[in-house]
Order: C-alpha cells, then structure tokens, then sequence
C-alpha cells in the first residue's frame, strides 16, 4: 500500500541518519591523512566502475549519453581528488602569529544529499569526497527515475571507504525515492546540512526544512558572442558544450546572443558546425514539446540528441545535425526557449546594439538562472570588464565552452557539479562547493592588547612672576 510504502520511507530516513551520526563521530576523531586515504580509495574504486556506471545510468533515465558519462564519473572521480589532495580542512589549518589567531577546521556533521536524475553517478562520487574529506557522513536521496545506477554508485562508494577504514554507515543511499522519505531525511535531527542538487522544488523544500542547506537554482546561461571574438571558434565551444551528454549540464548555454552586425556570420559558421536553424514552424513544433502545460520542463526530452528531438517534434533535419536553433526575441514564462533547456536546444537573440546585448542578458538571468552562469567570447578585454561587472552570475566564462567550464574541467575553477548561485540565485554560496564549504572553522583567539598606557604625572600650573623671583634669589646667593 502507498501508505505502507511512505511509513518504510519515513523509518529508512530516520534509521539511516542515526547509523551516520554514529559514523560521523568517528569520521571526526580522525586525522587528515587518514581521511585523506579514504578519499583516495573511493576516488580509485569509482573511477574503476566509471564506464558500468554510465551505462547504467543511460539505460535507467534514457538522459545523455554513456560516453559523455564516463566523463562526467572520471572528472567526479579522478580529477577532483587531484583538486583535494594536500587540501586541509580538518585540525589545524592556520595560525596567524601576529593576529594570535588560530584556525581549526570541524566537521559539520551528517549531510543529508539531493541526487540529480540527469547526473545520478558522478553526483554521488563527487558528494561523498568532498563530504568524507571533511570529515562528514553523508546520506543520499535518489531520484526515482534514477534509483538503481545511483543506489549502485553509493554502493560502490561505500564499500571502498569502509574498506579504507571508513566506520559503516559514513555513506548510505535510500531504497525507498520518495517525496516524503527525502523530506523526512532532510528534517532528521542528526542531518547538520542539505545539499540539494535537483529541480527548483526540491531545493526550495531544502531551503524550508528548516536546516542549513547548500542549494542550486536552474541554470540559464546566455552566450554572448562579441565582435572580437573568433567566431568559429566560439561555436565550436558551444557547440561542444551544448552536445556535451546531450545538454544535461545545467552550466550549459541556453541562448545565443549577437549584435546585428554579427547574425549572418554567427548563421554561417554556424551551420558549418552542425547548428540547424529552425524555421518558425518547426520552432512551434520542438516548443510545445520542451514544457508542460504547468511550466515544468519536460522529462522526455532532456538529454536527447537534436535529431531525436527533431523527430519526436515531427520534422527532419540534416544528418550531422548538433543543436536545434530557434529565433528569439523576448524573455519569459511564454516564452519557452528562454528558459533552461537539458537538450541541445538554443535560442538565438539579434539584437541592435552592445548596450541592447547587455539589457538582454540581465532581462534573461532575471527571468530564469540568477546567479549561475554566463558565457562570453570576446577578446576585447574592455567590454569583458564591463559585462563583467554587471551581468548577475556566480561564473562568468570567457572563451570556454560553459559546461565544462562552469564545473571546472577547462577553467581554474573548483571541479564542481555543485554550483552555487549566491544570494541574488536564492542560494546560500556562490561556490563551486568543495570541502572548504562543508566544515565549521573553530577560531582561537588570544588577547592582543599590549597593557594598559604608563601612568603620567599630573600637570602643574605655574605662575610665572613666583618662578622670576626664585630665580632672582638663587642668583643672589650664587653671588
């Protein structure tokens, strides 16, 4: 009975969030090099299992693609223990001498975790290291139309920090997907943080249960192509970002924008590359299918190809086609092409002037993706700057393809697949989150006053007609 299934739901939540706090107060008497070699072998176990879990994942949601997958479990996996290693974050991490000011890093304690069904793998590797380095258990919520390759991955990760000397239950997964167990996970009173991953419900119930919660809003990101930029070469970064497991990376452009000036070059480099431009017609088509009546996205076509989408919308495109272009000109709940799309599905934006262009960019972040992410190619290091100061992003990438520049995989960013939107986002970091986001940081202070001033002697009032003829007399005598 359904009941039955929300009271199992609810209990597994409770049962689990007790078994990592017992966990957790072992993880938090280690030392960082221990926390460090279990960091390590999960790292090595995941990456061993990259591939299976890929496939697993296609086969279970039909999102993206294996190969792109792989990826995204090596980069969870491989390259971010690259980026952690040498990392402190537990015991003493600073002492400042002439403040007198040490710094102590703590655990936050049990992490209760959102799991994405467009990245159902990579997100369990990539929060259980960044959760484990810092000395923290971690319990993961999964997706229902993702539960197996991601109770898998949790599985996988588990078993190789315990076998590193992780005490049971630093990382465990619910059986049961279910609105009312994750809620229950999230409002257990061992959980001291949420990280919520997931579809713009989801991270507001975290942010009203009631517990600190690290969270992230849709991602929205316009590409602006300047005049100065390589135009091939910034298509090329789009396009590549924009197929990159089929468009399921929220960092990933969801508009291109030009002056006027710049449309038919943009158009013919860009068919060059495998941009269909569509007709109105087919737009119409490919946009009744991208939300539903209630403004969600779609299920069923993120993560497809372009020709698939093109084909479940009802019209051909060339063979080689990469990413479906529809005409825009405004922004809005209307308008779906100016929303987040986890497809290879772009909007294209004319626009009059530079100052238009900029306008433009804000009215689309204000609209949707606040906070997240925006490209720009340009080479002009001015107009850089100047956008710079003004579009409302956490990640402003220059030249990069934003998928994988967002994350950190072609940019000094932290390798993330949580990106915060600060507060202008509804988010409470701007981070890409690692390690450093997941602890406390314990100050010890000394006094650093140096004593209080030397007593003076009083002043004395003179008067000098009395000093004139002490003087005179003491002459006199010298005489």
């Amino acid at each position: 009975m359904e009941l039955d299934k929300d009271l199992a739901a609810r209990q597994e939540a409770r049962t689990l969030a007790a078994a990592a706090e017992t966990a957790q107060q072992t993880l938090a008497g280690m030392p960082q090099e221990k926390l460090d070699a279990i960091v390590e072998a999960v790292a090595k176990a995941f990456a061993d299992e990259a591939a299976m879990l890929a496939e697993l994942a296609v086969r279970e949601t039909g999102f993206g693609n294996a190969e792109d997958k792989i990826t995204k479990n090596l980069f969870a996996s491989r390259t971010l223990a690259d980026a952690i290693r040498g990392m402190k974050t537990v015991g003493l991490l600073s002492e400042n001498p002439r403040d007198k000011l040490w710094e102590i890093g703590v655990p936050v304690g049990v992490i209760a975790a959102i799991v994405p069904s467009t990245n159902p793998t990579s997100t369990v590797c990539y929060k259980a290291m960044i959760a484990l380095k810092a000395g923290n258990s971690i319990v993961f919520s999964p997706h229902p139309k993702a539960l197996v390759c991601t109770r898998k991955a949790a599985e996988i990760v588990a078993a190789a920090a315990e076998r590193a000397g992780a005490p049971k239950g630093s990382v465990a997964c619910l059986s049961i997907p279910s609105l009312q167990g994750c809620q229950e996970l999230m409002q257990a009173g061992p959980v001291k943080l949420i990280l919520a991953t997931g579809g713009p419900a989801m991270v507001k119930s975290a942010y009203s249960s009631g517990k600190p919660a690290i969270g992230v809003g849709a991602g929205n990101g316009p590409a602006y192509i300047h005049h100065s930029a390589d135009v091939a070469k910034a298509l090329d970064c789009i396009a590549r970002s924009k197929t990159f497991d089929n468009g399921t990376v929220c960092a990933s452009e969801q508009s291109i924008i030009v002056e006027k000036t710049m449309e038919e070059q943009v158009r013919r480099e860009g068919e060059k590359l495998g941009f269909y431009f569509m007709n109105e017609e087919q737009a119409g088509k490919l946009g009744k299918l991208l939300f539903r009546p209630t403004g969600a996205l779609n299920p069923e076509i993120v993560g497809k190809s372009a020709g698939k989408l093109a084909e479940m919308a009802g019209f051909s495109v060339p063979p080689g086609t990469r990413v479906l272009v529809a005409r825009e000109e405004e922004a809005g709940p209307s308008r779906p092409y100016s929303m987040e799309k986890l497809c290879p599905v772009l909007a294209f934006y004319v626009m009059d002037s530079e100052d238009a262009v900029l306008a433009m960019c804000v009215k689309i972040l204000t609209h949707e993706g606040s906070g997240h992410t925006f490209a720009m190619h340009a080479q002009d290091r001015e107009v850089i700057r100047r956008f710079a100061e003004k579009i409302p992003v956490s990640r402003f990438l220059v030249n990069t393809p934003a998928a994988l520049g967002g994350i950190g995989a072609t940019t000094g960013l932290f390798p993330a697949l949580t990106l915060g939107c600060g507060a202008v986002g509804g988010s409470s970091s701007s981070n890409n989150i690692s390690p450093m986001d997941l602890i406390n940081i314990r100050r010890v202070a000394w006094d650093t006053e140096q004593g209080a001033p030397e007593k003076t002697a009083p002043a004395v009032s003179v008067n000098p007609e009395l000093v004139e003829l002490l003087t005179e007399k003491i002459l006199e005598r010298l005489r």
